[in-house]
This record gives structure tokens, C-alpha cells and sequence, in this order.
């Protein structure tokens, strides 16, 4: 099976000038890649990288696959409760592998797999209309919480536990829920022992953002009649192909890239797929990049803070709303293409009356001229940009970009001296909220944020 492939050219001095980097810059950074590469693979030797373990989990995935053969034909829906991490990875997986409406397809066209539902929010009007769509009777409901205490995970799972009891009765609402969580602790743990309810375990060194290829993303996937197991294939072989010769290293060069120009004013890195089944791939990879990499850190006694800007764009459409800034805008970015040789489809435009120039071509070819053509005025406007091609979109080529993804977040983790696996800045807003709502234990969050609103009413600054 072909290997994807990065095209890290326009990003040379040689095409961009001054704002790119030449072979000597891209050596002189292999003994810091080497290092953060060998830090990286005696973390996974200690087990403190459990995303490095997941394509390796092939039992795991025979047994989540075999449930999901047995139980899917039972549902019309599955639907995922979770959020961020416990969510993106899900629906990068199903708009990149199923059919693009797929929702819209009858049972016999999805070959009786069920439509799937991803309410990435607490939104009231979200949830409240999702009920209206759902028949409870033929719904499954995976609820998703590594820690099993998200607030907003529970609180949706509230919601719809109570919706299911009065449609489905005290004795059967546990029928209509898988639960993944911690094999020992928090309330979704409590909550499937108790009740018997079906669960599998999330590896407590998987972090929610590199979970989508454990349970968090394949349960979902083999529901909609994914063949997980190509996608821990796929991982397994960018795994293989990224070893200690850098230069040979997809994931290391790409951070070398990353890591180079970004101290060269290119703060911004823009992932644009051309192709729209990857549109949801730069959503997912967005939380990657932004919640692995914005960090306050300690730098030789120094409080430094860092981090890339992740931008999601989508060829050809963002020609029409993004590109003219990427062109002539500030020298700030740096694009990410992601590209695809082979196409599922094969479209030709049909012959008009008037004889014109696009007749007889197809959309295929369109599309890839855009995306040439994108690419050549960014690189003739001095704009750095790499592509990272797939020979098709398929789960062995998924599975590979995914971890390749990841693996060059943990590598630039280590260039940039910072904890890639935690979110301080998250857990800030998380107990302020926990505040607010009450919680017990937050009670000195809730008075702070009290006084801090009481204060901005005495300001003047709405108008």
C-alpha cells in the first residue's frame, strides 16, 4: 500500500526567499530533532505515551469491532456525547471515510450501519433539537469522558437519560448506552458498574486530543462500518517510517519546518485540505496544535510564552474568503496543504451550446488546477506552504496522517521545551465554571468570579 508523503520545497529560501530556510538551517536543527526524538521514545518506553501504544492495540480493536458488527443492525442512530477530544477525532474519521451525506442515505445504502450524531456543544437549542430527530427507541448513545466528571459530557448525558427513561422505561435505558471512561475512576466508571451498562476503558496515558485512535474514535467508526483496523495499520506504518534518521522522518521534518519559521515571524500555520472528505481532519488537528502547544513555560529562568496559531481553511472555497490575505496579508503563516492524488469520484462537465473551455474536463482536474495554481502564487508571493499528500483517502492513509500528526505535535512539544500533554489554561476556565455552577469544593472559584463581575458592572465600557 502506497505511503502518504510531505513536500516541504516551497518552504526553502531556494522558492521563498528570506522567508523560507535553507538545507544548512534544516541540518543545523537535527541533533535538537534527534534529541526531542529520542526524549519522546523514552517516554513511550516508560508508558507515559500511551497515543504511541494505540496503533499496537490490534486485539482492542478486533473486540470493539466484532461488538459493533453484532449491535449496529439494532440502531438507526449512534450518537457520540463527549466534547473537544472526545469528539473532533470522531467526526474526522466518518467525514473522511463515509459518504458525505451520510445521514441522508437509507439504511440499505449505509449496508444498515446507523446514522451518526456528533453534538459537540451544551448549546440548549442544539441538544434540545437533536431530540427532535432522534427516535430514542433505535438510538445509541456513547457517552465519552476519559475522567468521567466532564461537565459538560454529564450534563448532555443527563439530559438524554432522562429523555430515554420516559421513551424506553427504567429497565432498558441502559441498553441504549456504551460508556468509555477510566477503567477505575469517576462517575461514568461508578455509573456502568452499577448499572451493568456496556463500557471500554481509555489508557490513563491517553490524553483526550491524541485519543482518536483508541475507543474514543473507533467505537463510533465500527458503527458506521469503518474498518478500524486499517486505521491502526496505517499508524503502525508512519510509525515504522518515523525512526531515529531524521531526515528519513516525515513527523520530524515536518516539525523542523513548523519549529524553524515560526521563530522566523510565521506564527500562524494554516491547514488547507483539498479535498472536502479532510475538511474535519483540520478541525481536529486544530485542537492538537492549539491545546498541545500554547503554553507558559520557563525558558533559562524566563517566563516565555509560546505556541503556533492553527487555521483551518478548505481549497477551493477558502480561495474565495481566506487566500487574498494568505497572498498579499502579513508574512505571518505558513500553509499546510493537504492533498490527495486519487479522488473517490470521477466527475466530467458535459458539453454546453456554447463550446466552453470547461467542457470535457472534469471537476477533478479543476480542482487540482486550483490547488497548483494556489500553491504556485502563494510560493511566487514568498509565502511558505508544504503539502502532505495521500495517494487516496482511505483508512490506511487516515490512519497514517493522524498519527503522523501527532507524533510531530510531541516532537515540537520538545523543541519548544513544554509539557504538550497538559492544558493549565483550560483547567483554569474549568474550575471557574465548576464555580458558578455550584460545585461543592469551588467555592473560593464562585466568589472570585462574583467579584470579578461585580467589579465590570461598575465600569462603563458597553455601550
Amino acid at each position: 500500500m502506497a505511503n502518504i508523503k510531505l513536500d516541504y520545497g516551497n518552504c526553502m529560501s531556494e522558492f521563498v526567499g528570506e522567508h523560507g530556510l535553507n538545507q544548512e538551517n534544516l541540518q543545523s536543527l537535527y541533533p535538537k530533532l534527534s534529541s526531542a526524538y529520542n526524549i519522546v521514545q523514552q517516554k513511550k518506553q516508560k508508558g507515559l505515551l500511551g497515543f504511541m501504544e494505540l496503533p499496537y492495540k490490534t486485539e482492542d480493536a478486533k473486540k470493539i469491532s466484532d461488538f459493533a458488527k453484532k449491535q449496529r443492525s439494532k440502531f438507526d442512530d449512534f450518537t457520540v456525547i463527549g466534547i473537544g477530544g472526545s469528539a473532533l477525532g470522531n467526526i474526522a474519521i466518518q467525514t473522511a471515510l463515509n459518504h458525505p451525506y451520510w445521514n441522508l442515505l437509507s439504511n440499505k445504502q449505509r449496508k444498515k450501519c446507523p446514522r451518526l450524531f456528533v453534538p459537540d456543544n451544551v448549546d440548549p437549542e442544539l441538544i434540545k433539537s437533536l431530540l427532535d430527530v432522534l427516535n430514542l427507541k433505535k438510538t445509541v448513545f456513547n457517552i465519552i469522558s476519559k475522567s468521567g466528571t466532564t461537565a459538560e459530557c454529564l450534563a448532555n448525558f443527563f439530559i438524554l437519560k432522562n429523555a430515554l427513561l420516559k421513551k424506553v422505561g427504567v429497565k432498558n435505558w441502559q441498553k441504549h448506552i456504551i460508556i468509555s471512561t477510566d477503567e477505575k475512576k469517576g462517575y461514568l466508571r461508578e455509573l456502568a458498574n452499577k448499572e451493568g451498562i456496556v463500557s471500554f476503558v481509555i489508557p490513563a496515558n491517553v490524553g483526550g486530543r491524541f485519543s482518536v485512535l483508541s475507543p474514543v474514535g473507533l467505537i463510533s467508526a465500527a458503527f458506521c462500518g469503518i474498518k478500524i483496523e486499517k486505521l491502526l495499520e496505517g499508524a503502525r506504518e508512519m510509525d515504522a517510517r518515523c525512526g531515529q534518521d531524521i531526515s528519513k522522518n516525515p513527523a520530524a521534518i515536518y516539525t523542523a519546518i513548523q519549529y524553524f519559521l515560526y521563530y522566523k515571524g510565521k506564527k500562524i500555520n494554516v491547514m488547507m485540505p483539498y479535498c472536502q472528505s479532510l475538511k474535519d481532519v483540520s478541525d481536529w488537528f486544530r485542537q492538537l496544535w492549539a491545546e498541545s502547544l500554547g503554553k507558559k513555560t520557563n525558558i533559562k529562568n524566563e517566563i516565555v510564552n509560546v505556541g503556533p496559531t492553527p487555521v483551518k481553511a478548505l481549497g477551493v472555497t477558502d480561495q474565495h474568503s481566506q487566500v487574498q490575505l494568505y497572498i498579499e496579508g502579513p508574512y505571518d503563516k505558513i500553509i499546510t496543504f493537504l492533498s490527495i492524488e486519487k479522488y473517490r469520484a470521477n466527475v466530467v462537465i458535459p458539453k454546453t451550446s456554447e463550446k466552453h473551455y470547461l467542457e470535457k474536463h472534469t471537476l477533478n482536474e479543476l480542482i487540482k488546477s486550483e490547488e497548483e495554481a494556489t500553491r504556485v502564487a502563494l510560493t511566487k508571493q514568498s509565502r511558505p506552504n508544504c503539502t502532505i499528500t495521500l495517494p487516496d483517502v482511505s483508512e490506511h492513509t487516515i490512519g497514517q496522517l493522524l498519527y503522523m500528526l501527532e507524533l510531530a505535535t510531541a516532537y515540537i512539544g520538545e523543541l519548544f521545551e513544554i509539557n504538550v500533554f497538559d492544558q493549565p489554561g483550560v483547567e483554569l476556565g474549568k474550575v471557574l465554571t465548576y464555580g458558578l455552577m455550584g460545585r461543592t469544593g469551588f467555592e473560593k472559584e464562585k466568589k472570585e468570579i462574583e467579584e470579578f463581575l461585580e467589579k465590570k458592572k461598575e465600569t462603563q465600557y458597553a455601550v
